[in-house]
């Protein structure tokens, strides 16, 4: 695997999801795989599990894994061909990345949209760049469209805990937030389920529908009510408009996950990525009762990164 930005670098996803529930029973048994390699994780932007979880799928591996937030501890990059650089960036992409290529085995990279122009932040430019001056093998740590690694932990968690037997409903329900946020968690839980054996639906107001790139197969409801009858998972994630590029449309009332909407349900799992605001996206009801799985994705991130960094550390040999 020389790269990991979406479901579409995975030639077979139910392998991979088996890989990480392998290395979940057995963390330890490829240390030698990573001895003696380098991870670079490079951060635009603050991080908790994403941070923490692939250190430690690196350690697992026998990986040494440098960490540096280049928002706060590097230069300002440029990422334009052709610039004048007279201006406030200080170095260029082109040797950056070329440089942490040099230092590292494999680099990680997470970077936020802008919110402000669809097409630049769609265009994924910032990571396509990385990929393609690193000459090193590159995991997206989220970009402005796609949290991958998150989607695989999540289809991990779904996977260990679906009911046998039987069709699996996953609803994804938008739920408000305090500001903007980004289409990019949204978006890659959509794509990998419709990877997975499972029915996809999505239920957000009107003025929220994802791309279709994204939603292409799902169901898609205006009702949230209606979309979570018989529901055996909600994935619950806040969005902005992406028709409306970035804007907040509603303040979302009626839309937080409670127990009373959990009812409508077929007593259904509930996730979210976190971090979560309480009582705005997610009630203190369920995030401390015993439907939520939201530890249980978290545990899961350590392993979909140990899974995706295991196949590129064994391209590289």
């Amino acid at each position: 695997m020389k790269k990991y930005t979406s479901v579409h670098d995975v030639a077979d996803v139910n392998e991979l999801v088996k890989e990480a529930l392998h290395l979940k029973e057995n963390p330890y048994n490829y240390k030698k795989l990573g001895e003696n390699k380098t991870l670079g994780l490079i951060f635009l932007n603050p991080s908790l599990r994403t941070r923490l979880s692939t250190q430690k799928a690196g350690q697992n591996l026998g990986m040494n894994v440098m960490v540096m937030n280049l928002d706060k501890e590097g230069w300002a990059l440029e990422t334009q061909d052709g610039a004048i650089m007279n201006g406030t960036t200080v170095e260029h992409i082109k040797e950056a990345a070329a440089v942490m290529g040099e230092y590292c085995n494999i680099i990680g990279i997470r970077s936020f949209p802008k919110l402000q122009d669809r097409e630049e932040d769609y265009s994924e430019d910032l990571l396509n760049k990385f990929i393609s001056y690193a000459n090193v093998p590159v995991v997206s740590l989220e970009s402005a469209t796609r949290h991958p690694l998150q989607s695989l932990a999540d289809l991990v968690t779904i996977t260990e805990q679906k009911p046998a037997g039987k069709r699996t409903k996953v609803v994804l329900t938008w739920a408000p937030h305090v500001k903007a946020i980004p289409q990019c968690v949204a978006n890659s839980f959509a794509e990998w389920m419709q990877q997975a054996d499972v029915e996809l639906v999505i239920t957000n107001p009107e003025g929220y529908d994802l791309a279709d790139e994204f939603t292409k197969g799902a169901t898609v409801l205006h009702n949230q009510d209606e979309a979570l009858k018989d529901a055996d998972f909600v994935y619950v994630k806040n969005w902005s408009s992406y028709e409306q590029y970035g804007k907040v449309l509603t303040d979302g009332e009626g839309w937080m996950m409670t127990n009373e909407k959990l009812a409508l349900t077929n007593n259904a799992k509930v996730m979210h990525c976190l971090p979560v605001r309480r009582n705005v996206e997610l009630s203190d009801e369920i995030l401390d009762g015993p439907n939520s799985l939201v530890l249980e994705q978290a545990i899961n991130r350590t392993f979909a990164a140990q899974a995706v960094l295991k196949r590129m550390l064994e391209s590289l040999n």
